[in-house]
């Protein structure tokens, strides 16, 4: 992927112009599909396919086939799933959550807590959901969803 300005900066700059179009005219806005960064992600992973991410996420692999057609957006939990299964980063996870539509992690959350400080370590799935449990948490993986 190409290096993106943060959001932070992008954020500066909007508020440091004296019109919307000023900041607009700089074309540092852009209308990112989901399933277009899954495919960025997949493409910055050498020798991974969509194949290796359902089974690494636990998800349903129909399902993991159409949020990289664009077909549909999953819900939160399913979201994170798909971020381990993609070995996200925090800063990767954060907006793979975001162009899901759903609520990034929060610090001030106990379980996001959890989640944020597995997704930093480079825990696994299966890793996140021990540290989640031993804490008293939901966890991802429910098999009866």
């Amino acid at each position: 992927m190409s290096t993106e300005i943060l959001t932070e900066d992008l954020l500066k700059r909007l508020l440091d112009a004296q019109t919307p179009e000023e900041y607009l005219d700089q074309g540092e806005t852009l209308d990112r599909q989901l399933s277009d960064y899954l495919h960025a992600l997949l493409d910055e992973r050498d020798g991974m396919t969509r194949a290796d991410v359902y089974r690494a996420a636990k998800l349903n692999p129909t399902f993991v086939y159409d949020m990289f057609q664009g077909k549909c957006l999953p819900k939160r939990d399913n979201a994170i799933m798909l971020a381990f299964g993609l070995r996200c980063n925090l800063r990767e996870t954060q907006r793979l959550l975001r162009l899901a539509g759903v609520s990034e992690l929060w610090p001030k959350n106990r379980r996001d807590a959890i989640i944020l400080w597995c997704v930093e370590q480079g825990r696994n799935l299966d890793e996140c959901d021990e540290e989640l449990w031993r804490l008293g948490e939901k966890t991802l993986f429910d098999s009866e969803k």
